[in-house]
Parts: structure tokens; sequence; C-alpha cells
């Protein structure tokens, strides 16, 4: 069983100590997804929601969550973010919103948080545009896809059935 380096030797939550490692390009990739009931699609879709361009202020909300991923998550270290990329594919058949964000830094520690804050965030912005039309919208499947850079190298989400 590997070692867990977030615990100290009584189990106690700990900080990780990366100040003696190496600082190499890291990059990480996340997705979500927020499913909507046909209005709700419909009008997020045709930008006609009542508080805006439902959108733009996710696209926003996530690169900001993002940026301030140690604020969201207690062990997680503030990082000097060098990229960070959202976007929103909207699907048709599914009546969803696909979030995906592409974290990346030059630092001694893996960016896999900051991607996966971006997603959440941008997230729960939709549901938070949408709610006064329809409170049954779901956010779902927030997952970490990639991860380069740092000792442990490069990991790919395998492909699902």
């Amino acid at each position: 069983m590997p070692k867990l380096t977030h615990a100290d030797s009584r189990g106690s939550a700990r900080m990780v100590d990366v100040g003696g490692k190496r600082r190499t390009r890291r990059e990480a990739t996340a997705r979500g997804t927020v499913r909507f009931g046909r209005i709700a699609y419909r009008l997020l879709k045709e930008n006609r929601l009542a508080k805006g361009d439902a959108l733009a202020v996710a696209r926003l909300a996530g690169i900001q969550a993002g940026k301030r991923a140690s604020e969201w998550i207690p062990l997680c270290h503030p990082i000097p973010i060098e990229h960070l990329e959202l976007a929103i594919d909207l699907d048709d058949a599914r009546r969803a919103a696909q979030v995906t964000a592409v974290a990346r830094a030059r630092w001694s520690t893996g960016v896999e948080m900051e991607a996966l804050v971006a997603v959440a965030a941008a997230c729960l912005a939709l549901y938070d545009m949408t709610k006064a039309v329809e409170r049954g919208v779901r956010v779902t499947e927030i997952e970490l896809l990639a991860k380069s850079g740092g000792r442990s190298g490069a990991w790919k989400r395998p492909v699902r059935d």
C-alpha cells in the first residue's frame, strides 16, 4: 500500500513539504458535466437567461477559482499558475454543458487541484445562473482526465466503456 503523503506518523493531516522538490513543468486537465432540463438548456444555449451570459460567467468563475485552489482545499499549496484555460461545450443530445479546464505551471507540485477546482466552480456557476429556471440542474462527473510533470510522470484516465 502506498504511503499517504498528507498524513503524519500519527495519522494527522499535514501539508506536504515540497521545498526540496525540483520545479518542473506541470499540466493537468479536468472535466465536469452539468445536465439541464429542456427549458434551462434552451435559455442557456440562446443566451437568454435573466442573469446574463452564463457561459461567460462560468468561464470566469472557473479561472478565478482555479487560481485560488489553495483557498478551497486546506492542504493544497498555493501555485503560481502560468496558464488556466476553461472551455464549455454544449451537447444538445444530452442537454448538457461539458466543462474542461487545463492548468499549467512550472512548480514543485502538481496542478491537478487547480484544474479540478476550476471545473467545479464553473459547473456551480452554471447551476447558479440557471437555478431560477430549474432547481433540478445536476453537476456530475467531475474528474481528472490527465496530468503530466513531476516525479510521478504522466497519467491519463483510461477510456470508459
